[in-house]
């Protein structure tokens, strides 16, 4: 198979070499230092998920402006794009799909009822066929023939999961494709059922999940450029869409350096969630991609400490930690004074319900929020008492699940806007009234602070500085930390009886006297201000590592934490000059 044009496509400063250990990887030819953009690209194919078709411009990805709307297609009536340029730039590929859609729409109420929307894995394989097939095996769509296939690989057993995904994506492209015979398929470069399944396959293995630049997935693409980079779970490099490319250049595929990297050093992402613990990476890793991972994170020398991902504080809380007990090895001591864990039959029961905990949640987390909620949260504390350290597995899923969960409900901070809690939200919170009031308010940021700050906590123990789910973390934790309060705990209302002083003219707050010392986690007020301000600066650090630095500023994202600290900077000097000057206002005491 021809992979010249393949090789080509890749930037002067990488090259792609053959080992008997890795196979094909892409290799660095000079030293690159962490936030360097090793390749900018846009990808070949990409498609939205169904759930953002209609949020997003199905050509450049960007989300619909908020005061404004998307251009719907005229013809299927479900891609939408930004004006008539992105359109017309789609159009190459969305010719052949938009009667395929209306087609398939149409077959799918007839049959089954209401419509369904084929998903984007099925319309990304479209297009790459209708590519193929109208430019020929020789132009630059053939390349995607050159990346791997593991055809060979999937299971024989035809109820096994792997050939029922196969099996269900090949007569799903089928149909979408409108073919009839088997002879058709020769149009399109497949001349039996072997060269189907291997463009399933070579989809499946090489495709990658656009996000928006907050780290939310999309949709999928795919670029063979891209997917000649090997897998490690300590990878030193992070595929991301950043956001910086022009309308044109949209959605921009960049891999960014991580760690340094040495001249003549391969360069590794990581092709699942690393935050995960090792049996499981292998187990996704086996299944989707057919190979086992010998990365340092997966088979780690004997002095290594053990991975934070799997390990709980020690019992004599002498500040070591111990691996946390299996039901294969349950005899697990310190690794620092090597007190052994007595009582592992309740840390197993903990783990054991917090993963049963964590896929319910998953699973309900868009069907009963609040059910996803409670669920979440009463778990959290019990990891916690059994010992679990805030980046262990499941206790970190958990946490992250649970603070995203807490800020997609947060109120409003509009004033303008009066919010109410459904009879659903008030039966499972024990509230009495329906409207939200300040101090409900308050409290539901201060959790969300709290859980953002766990998850945050988590995600760097385990993650190399820089990496973007880090900066991502991190700055959430700042915007929320930013957000108004509702009801602060560091004032109170002037003319309350708790006042030692009477309230200056027009002051509808003064400081609570009764507060000695510094409140509970989080702080409130100026305290909370400072806070904000120093966790955004940290957070634009780390994005500009993880989404690329130079021209690219950290992405759309580091360019956001950039502007909202110096806003905050700008109040908190307000603050401190009029804090200033209500000092030197004050009466001096005689003497």
């Amino acid at each position: 198979m021809n992979t010249e044009g393949l090789y080509t496509s890749l930037p002067p400063a990488l090259e792609v070499r053959t080992s008997d250990t890795d196979g094909r990887g892409v290799y660095s030819k000079y030293f690159r230092k962490p936030g360097d953009v090793l390749i900018s690209v846009k990808p070949h194919i990409a498609a939205l998920s169904n759930e953002h078709l209609e949020d997003y411009c199905s050509s450049c990805f960007a989300p619909k402006p908020s005061n404004g709307s998307l251009r719907r297609c005229t013809g299927c009536k479900v891609l939408h794009y930004c004006d008539a340029k992105c359109q017309n730039v789609d159009w190459a590929f969305h010719r052949r799909e938009c009667a395929a859609i209306q087609k398939w729409i149409s077959s799918s109420s007839e049959k089954f009822g209401p419509a369904s929307i084929p998903g984007d894995a099925i319309r990304c394989l479209g297009r790459i066929s209708w590519r193929k097939q109208k430019l020929g095996q020789d132009s630059v769509w053939a390349k995607i023939d050159a990346l791997q296939s593991h055809r060979t690989s999937i299971s024989k057993d035809p109820n096994s999961y792997d050939s029922q995904t196969y099996t269900q994506l090949a007569h799903a492209i089928v149909r979408f494709l409108g073919l009839n015979s088997p002879q058709e398929l020769a149009e399109y470069g497949m001349h039996n059922a072997a060269d189907l399944v291997d463009l399933v396959s070579r989809f499946t293995t090489n495709t990658f999940t656009i996000t928006t630049p907050s780290l939310a997935p999309l949709g999928a693409c795919v670029s063979p450029c891209v997917a000649l980079l090997n897998h490690s779970c300590d990878p030193s490099a992070v595929v991301v869409f950043p956001r910086v490319g022009s309308k044109e250049e949209e959605p921009l595929m960049q891999v960014i350096a991580l760690k340094p990297i040495q001249p003549g050093e391969q360069i590794l992402t990581a092709y699942i969630d690393t935050t995960l613990p090792s049996e499981k990476r292998q187990r996704i890793l086996q299944d989707t991609y057919h190979f086992t991972c010998k990365c340092r994170l997966c088979s780690p020398p004997s002095h290594c400490p053990p991975d934070l991902r799997e390990v709980m504080w020690c019992p004599k809380k002498c500040g070591g930690m111990c691996p946390l007990p299996t039901e294969e090895n349950s005899l697990v001591r310190c690794n620092r004074c090597k007190a052994p864990v007595r009582d592992t039959d309740a840390v197993l029961d903990a783990v054991r319900v917090g993963e049963e905990a964590l896929n319910k949640a998953e699973a309900l987390q868009f069907s009963n929020p609040p059910k996803a909620i409670q669920l979440t949260t009463n778990l959290i504390p019990i990891l916690v008492s059994a010992g679990a350290v805030p980046s262990s597995y499941p206790l970190l899923a958990l946490s992250r699940l649970n603070a995203s969960l807490l800020i997609a409900r947060l109120p409003s901070t509009d004033p303008n806007v009066e919010e109410v809690l459904s009879p659903e939200v008030q039966s499972s919170a024990g509230f009495s009234e329906s409207k939200i009031t300040p101090d409900q308010a308050q409290e539901a940021l201060d959790d969300a602070i709290r859980a953002a700050t766990r998850a945050s906590t988590g995600l760097t123990q385990i993650l190399v500085d820089g990496h973007p789910m880090r900066g991502i973390a991190l700055a959430e934790l700042g915007k929320l930390l930013a957000v108004d309060e509702p009801k602060p705990t560091h004032l109170q209302e002037a003319g309350s009886l708790l006042s030692s002083q009477p309230p200056a003219a027009g002051t509808p707050f003064i400081l609570n006297p009764r507060i000695k010392s510094s409140p509970p986690y989080p702080p409130s007020g100026p305290a909370r201000l400072k806070l904000a301000y120093e966790t955004l600066i940290r957070a634009r650090q780390e994005l500009m590592i993880g989404f690329g630095s130079g021209k690219n500023e950290g992405g759309q994202a580091g360019k956001q934490v950039r502007q909202l600290a110096v806003d905050i900077e700008k109040e908190l000097m307000v603050w401190k000059d009029g804090l200033k000057m209500a000092l030197q206002d004050q009466p001096r005491v005689a003497k």
